[in-house]
């Protein structure tokens, strides 16, 4: 499954990570629709608002089907049939969707017969691994593997929108494949526009972590096949549904166990040898398990904002306690991937 992800780019750099190639091969970045509505988050839940990559034909009719947007939408997926004037009313989890099965249930077979192809755009995932003979369960960041360049690597600190632009021209977006839909209100209202992230069974170097994951795009041409409804019938398009191997992932503090921690610490590496010290005293383990109660499925969206520094108390102490830029920590990750295999690449049971 897929119940969390980070998605904390300023909007003009999410752009760039998004250029493309139309049909006629011209370079092009993909225009903003509801711009507005479009809220940088480390620590994105369903039924909050992230950014989708989509084919401009589906808002307008005379467009080139290659021709891309991309459109804030409601993360889980309210079926255009659905007759409640509350769409939280729905009484089913829409947030993911198995490709197993996705022609079987009507919310999902529906919209993809349109056509409703869409991208889910995202720094990475998170995912919990629930620790052998405890109920704690150890989160996980999980995205594409970077490549650094001179040109991110000259940036020492990035507090403007110009330093922004620099760091993150070779940031590598993680692209979920999806189906999204329209619902229009009984009464009349707004329309509201809503996906879901289709799942697939986890690849080897995440089988441990998880036995789900989602349905990754790796690279250009399947991003392009997927979204190009107008040339590329669903039947093909499911085809490129399917686990990816090109992937890399670290281990995370508990802090991205509560959905209102909106932080750089969400998905800065932690050192698990030092969290397996802290569970041998026993203040720390029941902290931990304090901490496994609050998992992303059972959270009270009316804890206290003072949850996260209570929980910082109890993690190691390291150079991301320091205010810094979330730029600096990704940065820092670029250099631990080229000068060294890193810990994280491993999955960790206890």
């Amino acid at each position: 499954m897929c119940g969390r992800i980070s998605c904390h780019l300023p909007r003009d750099v999410l752009t760039r990570a998004c250029a493309y190639r139309n049909r006629q091969g011209e370079r092009r970045l993909p225009e903003w629709r509801d711009a507005d509505k479009y809220c940088p988050s480390y620590n994105k839940s369903p039924r909050s608002s992230s950014p989708v990559l989509l084919s401009r034909l589906h808002f307008e009719k005379s467009a080139d089907s290659s021709e891309r947007i991309i459109v804030p939408m409601r993360w889980g997926l309210v079926p255009s049939w659905f007759q409640e004037s509350d769409p939280s009313k729905l009484l089913f989890n829409t947030a993911n969707c198995r490709s197993d099965t996705i022609m079987e249930k009507r919310s999902f077979r529906l919209p993809l017969g349109k056509g409703r192809r869409c991208v889910v755009l995202a720094d990475g995932f998170y995912e919990w691994q629930r620790c052998q003979g405890t109920y704690v369960k150890q989160p996980y960041f999980i995205y594409f593997p970077q490549t650094k360049s001179e040109k991110s690597g000259s940036i020492g600190a990035a507090d403007s929108p110009e330093d922004w632009n620099k760091v993150w021209d070779n940031w590598r977006v993680l692209t979920m494949a999806g189906i999204f839909d329209c619902w229009e209100p009984p009464e009349g209202g707004d329309h509201l526009y809503s996906y879901t992230i289709i799942t697939v069974d986890a690849c080897k170097v995440l089988n441990d972590i998880h036995q789900r994951m989602p349905a990754i795009l790796d690279g250009e041409e399947a991003v392009s096949k997927w979204l190009d409804f107008g040339e590329v019938s669903t039947q093909e398009a499911l085809k490129l549904i399917h686990p990816t191997e090109n992937i890399t992932f670290h281990p995370v503090s508990f802090v991205v166990n509560n959905c209102l921690n909106n932080t750089p610490d969400c998905l800065t590496p932690v050192d698990l040898s030092v969290i397996k010290q802290l569970k041998a005293r026993g203040c720390s383990h029941r902290m931990l398990q304090w901490l496994a109660r609050n998992s992303p499925t059972k959270e009270d969206p009316k804890t206290p904002q003072k949850t996260e520094s209570d929980v910082r108390q109890f993690l190691p102490k390291s150079p991301s306690s320091v205010k810094r830029s979330s730029a600096v920590l990704l940065e820092q990750w670029l250099k631990q991937e080229k000068e060294e295999e890193p810990v994280a690449k491993q999955p960790h049971s206890e």
